[in-house]
């Protein structure tokens, strides 16, 4: 195993030499010209070690995100030949996996429409056939949100090289952008040719590409890390996320528990029990998720219609893993002023498929002013917002 362990290593080093040459000159040639024997005896999971520690050494993630297509590029064909380890059928990688040959088919059948829009921009009939199509696309970053709320967090959980799913997650956002754009460019008849074309090249390129590495690094891994029980709790609780097109056939809903089998829970102003609290927090009409005082995440809302997606595998996370790279040192830089005191909220609204949403972060400090952790509210706020004159209870 040491033996195992040092080839490995050395495997490393030479990666992150590799590395330090593109991100230094942007040119691999001297390295692949000089270790072409080298580059046959990787293995799929040296890339999962070499990204985490680019990360901890703090490059930015853009870079990094460049770097990985240049370095996967010329290690494809070694990837590709190694035997991979196959998710059991009806697993939940597997289903995972349907999904993404579902993707494929839906890319395939854009190619030739695109093309022909191409040649033909002005046609409304073509026009409206790649909507059609690019819209039946959107459907699978379902896929996205899948891997980022169930699978990243076990990741970080069973993984000490877990931090290469901080690139995966920013590709995820590189492609919702793009196919954001895209529609929006195809509904309002606004196409700015030159910024479409490379939208929808990127989305091709990252959506094949994610789907290889996947297949081909990631998920193999996981097999060989992660037992199946942990994996097969997964299944049902992307389902409640909703699969993008290749669904499992559901299956008998789990038994609650209380936390505690009788008696009432005392809040000061009155005491309810634990079925009662969950009625109340979830028919509120919002979303609310808290982070204790460690920045660890410990219980989120279910209301009917969640805003932001939630599952049970945040529960334990640190709250800066639950955001995608570029935005995470906002999340820390809030919680760092509630912490100190400096402040107590933080409010920001942003505009969503045509609704708004007002996303308000509190500190909460107990009776004597110590910092306990911070609750986020999300509510969609259009119709508050739309608020005229008056309405009175006697009005009802």
């Amino acid at each position: 195993m040491s033996e195992f362990t040092n080839t490995k290593e050395k495997r490393l080093v030479k990666l992150l030499q590799l590395a330090k040459i593109i991100l230094g000159t942007g040119n691999p040639r001297s390295f692949v010209v000089t270790n072409k024997e080298f580059i046959n005896t990787v293995i799929p999971s040296d890339f999962i070690a070499l990204f985490d520690e680019l990360i901890k050494q703090k490059h930015p993630i853009e870079n990094l995100k460049a770097l990985s297509n240049k370095i996967l590029n010329i290690f494809h064909l070694p990837i590709e030949r190694h035997e991979r380890v196959e998710p059991k059928t009806g697993s939940f990688l597997w289903f995972l996996e349907q999904n993404n040959l579902e993707m494929a088919k839906v890319l395939n059948e854009i190619r030739p429409v695109f093309k022909a829009f191409i040649r033909e921009p002005n046609s409304i009939d073509i026009k409206k056939q790649l909507l059609t199509l690019i819209s039946e696309l959107e459907i699978f970053v379902k896929h996205y949100t899948i891997k980022e709320n169930l699978l990243f967090p076990v990741i970080e959980k069973s993984w000490q090289d877990f931090r290469c799913v901080q690139i995966m997650w920013s590709f995820h956002d590189d492609i919702r952008k793009n196919i954001r754009i895209v529609k929006e460019q195809l509904s309002n008849n606004s196409i700015d040719l030159k910024q479409f074309n490379r939208c929808v090249g990127d989305i091709f390129f990252n959506m094949l590409a994610i789907k290889f590495r996947e297949e081909r690094i990631l998920f193999p891994y996981i097999l060989s890390t992660i037992s199946e029980d942990q994996l097969d709790v997964l299944k049902n609780e992307g389902a409640d996320l909703g699969y993008p097109y290749i669904h499992p056939p559901e299956s008998n809903p789990k038994e609650e528990r209380d936390e505690f089998q009788n008696g009432l829970a005392n809040l000061g102003t009155g005491e309810l029990s634990v079925e009662q609290i969950k009625l109340i927090f979830n028919h509120l009409p919002v979303d609310i998720t808290f982070v204790d005082e460690n920045d660890k995440v410990r219980y989120f809302s279910t209301p009917k219609k969640r805003i932001f997606p939630r599952t049970t595998a945040i529960i334990g996370r640190e709250v800066k893993n639950c955001h995608p790279p570029e935005s995470v040192h906002v999340v820390e830089k809030i919680v760092q002023s509630f912490r100190s005191g400096e402040k107590d909220k933080a409010s920001f609204w942003i505009e969503v498929k045509g609704e708004f949403i007002l996303i308000q972060y509190f500190a909460l400090r107990d009776e004597n002013g110590k910092y306990r952790g911070v609750i986020e509210v999300s509510q969609e706020v259009s119709e508050i917002k739309a608020l005229e004159g008056e309405k009175r209870l006697l009005d009802w």
